[in-house]
C-alpha cells in the first residue's frame, strides 16, 4: 500500500510534454516549396536552356502562401499534425509545375498563373477555417442546413449547358466552377452528424446471407433513398465520378459507424446496379465504358488514338524514371491534358518513380486523416475526419483508375494537382479541417490539480 508521501510525489511528478512538431512542419514546408521551385526551373532549363525569368516570383509567391499557412497553424493549432500542410503544399506545387509545363506546349493563354490565384484563395480559406473553426463539434449544428445547401449545389448545374458532355459546371461569363466540389464537404458533415446519432440502429442486423450480416429492412430506407438520389443526379448530369464519390463516401462512413460488412456488400451491389443502368441509358457514359473496354479500338477503327490510348502511350513511354520535365508528349491528349489526364504527364515525364511518389503523398495524407479520426473521442469528429480523408482517397482512386484504364473515365480532377479552381479551393478547406481536428486530438489533457495528503485531487 502506497504511503501518502509516495502518492503525493507520484502525482506531483511532471508528465511528459507533448511535442508540437511545429519546427518539423516548418522544415517540411520549406522543403516542399524548394522542390516545387526546382521543378519549375527544370522545365525552363529543359525547354529554353535557361532559368525561367519569373522563377523567383513564382518561388516567392508559393513560399509566402505556405509560410502564412504555417504561421497560422503555429499560432492557433500548435499541436496539429505536422504532415498534412507540407503534403498539401508539395502537391499544389507539383500541380503548378506540371500545368506550367503543359502551358508551354499548348496554344492560347497559360493557365498556371490562374491556378496560382486559385491556390492563393484556397490558402486564404485554409487560414480562415483554422482561425474561425475553433471546435469542429460546432459544425454539427449546421448539418441539416448544409445538406440542403449541398442538394441545391448539386441541382444547379442541371440548368446550365453541358460542358464536355457533363452538366457539372456553372458558367457565368468568364467564370466557371463546379458546385459539386463544395457539396462534398457539406455532405461529409451531414453524414457524420446523422451516423453519430443513428449508428446504433444502423448496426442492428437481420438476416444472414452467406458471410454477411445484412441490416434490418426498416433501416435500409435511408440508404436506398440516397442511392436513388445520386443515381438521379448521375442521369441528369451524366456525372459518373461525382455520383460514385458521394455514394462511396456514405458507404465508407456507414461502415466506420457500424462496423457491419453487410453495408459494404449492399453498397457495392447498389453502386454496380446504378452504374450499369446509367451506362446503358446514357450515351455519354456508354461511350466512356466502351473506351474503357477497348482503349485501342479507335485506332483499329481508323479514328486515331483516343484520350485513354494517348494516356496509356504516355505511361509506357515514361518507363521507370521518365523522360524529364518538358521532354514528354502528353499534350497530344488534348483539352483534358491539364485536368483529367494531368497524371499522364507525371507518369511520362517523371516515370513510374514519380508516379509512385505522388501516390504515396496522397496515401500519407489520407492515413493521417484516419489517424486523427481514430484519436478523437467524440463520434461526430471521428466520422468527420475519416470522411474527409476518404473524400481525398476516393477521388484519387477514381481519377487514377480512369486515367490508367482500370475503371471507366469519370471526368474528375486530381486533388491539388489538376487544373480546376473549385477543386483546389475545396481540398485546402479539407486540409484545414483535418489540421484543426488533429490539434484537438493531439492536444494534451489538462493535468490534475494539487493533491492533498489523502491522495484526492483538488480542483
Amino acid at each position: 500500500m502506497a504511503t501518502p508521501s509516495a502518492v503525493t510525489s507520484s502525482a506531483a511528478r511532471p508528465s511528459r510534454p507533448v511535442p508540437t512538431r511545429r519546427t518539423t512542419e516548418l522544415v517540411l514546408v520549406l522543403a516542399a516549396v524548394l522542390t516545387a521551385v526546382f521543378g519549375y526551373v527544370e522545365v525552363g532549363v529543359d525547354l529554353d536552356g535557361t532559368v525561367p525569368p519569373d522563377a523567383a516570383e513564382y518561388g516567392a509567391a508559393l513560399g509566402v502562401l505556405a509560410l502564412a499557412a504555417h504561421a497560422v497553424v503555429r499560432w492557433r493549432a500548435r499541436y496539429a499534425d505536422p504532415l498534412p500542410l507540407p503534403i498539401a503544399v508539395l502537391l499544389n506545387g507539383i500541380g503548378l509545375v506540371v500545368i506550367y509545363r503543359l502551358d508551354r506546349a499548348s496554344p492560347g493563354p497559360g493557365a498556371a498563373s490562374t491556378q496560382l490565384l486559385w491556390s492563393a484563395l484556397g490558402v486564404a480559406l485554409f487560414i480562415a477555417v483554422v482561425l474561425l473553426v475553433r471546435d469542429h463539434r460546432r459544425l454539427r449544428r449546421y448539418a441539416h442546413t448544409g445538406a440542403l445547401l449541398a442538394l441545391v449545389l448539386l441541382v444547379l448545374p442541371i440548368f446550365f449547358p453541358p460542358v464536355y458532355g457533363s452538366r457539372i459546371w456553372i458558367v457565368v461569363g468568364p467564370l466557371s466552377f463546379q458546385p459539386g466540389e463544395f457539396a462534398k464537404i457539406l455532405l461529409a458533415v451531414f453524414f457524420a452528424a446523422y451516423l453519430a446519432v443513428h449508428r446504433d440502429a444502423l448496426a442492428l442486423t437481420g438476416r444472414r446471407v452467406w458471410r454477411w450480416q445484412l441490416p434490418r429492412g426498416r433501416v435500409l430506407g435511408p440508404v436506398l433513398l440516397i442511392w436513388a438520389a445520386f443515381v438521379g443526379v448521375l442521369v441528369l448530369e451524366t456525372d459518373l465520378g461525382t455520383s460514385l464519390l458521394f455514394f462511396g463516401l456514405f458507404v465508407v462512413m456507414l461502415y466506420v459507424a457500424t462496423a457491419r460488412t453487410g453495408w459494404i456488400a449492399i453498397g457495392l451491389g447498389l453502386a454496380a446496379v446504378g452504374a450499369v443502368t446509367v451506362g446503358w441509358l446514357s450515351p455519354h457514359v456508354h461511350s466512356r465504358v466502351a473506351d474503357w473496354l477497348d482503349p485501342l479500338g479507335s485506332i483499329a477503327a481508323g479514328r486515331g488514338a483516343n484520350q485513354i490510348a494517348q494516356s496509356l502511350f504516355a505511361f509506357a513511354w515514361g518507363g521507370e524514371l521518365g523522360t524529364g520535365l518538358g521532354n514528354g508528349h502528353s499534350v497530344l491528349i488534348g483539352f483534358a491534358a491539364k485536368s483529367d489526364f494531368i497524371l499522364a504527364t507525371i507518369g511520362e515525364e517523371l516515370g513510374l518513380t514519380g508516379l509512385i511518389a505522388v501516390f504515396l503523398l496522397y496515401a500519407v495524407l489520407v492515413s493521417r486523416g484516419f489517424r486523427t479520426g481514430i484519436a478523437l473521442r467524440d463520434p461526430f469528429g471521428r466520422l468527420l475526419a475519416i470522411g474527409l480523408a476518404s473524400i481525398v482517397g476516393l477521388q484519387v482512386f477514381v481519377v487514377a483508375g480512369g486515367v490508367l484504364a482500370l475503371i471507366p473515365l469519370t471526368g474528375m480532377t486530381m486533388p491539388f494537382i489538376a487544373l480546376g479552381g473549385s477543386s483546389v479551393v475545396t481540398n485546402w478547406i479539407i486540409v484545414a479541417l483535418l489540421v484543426r481536428m488533429s490539434d484537438i486530438a493531439r492536444r494534451p489533457a489538462p493535468g490534475p490539480g494539487p493533491v492533498s495528503a489523502s491522495g484526492e485531487g483538488e480542483g
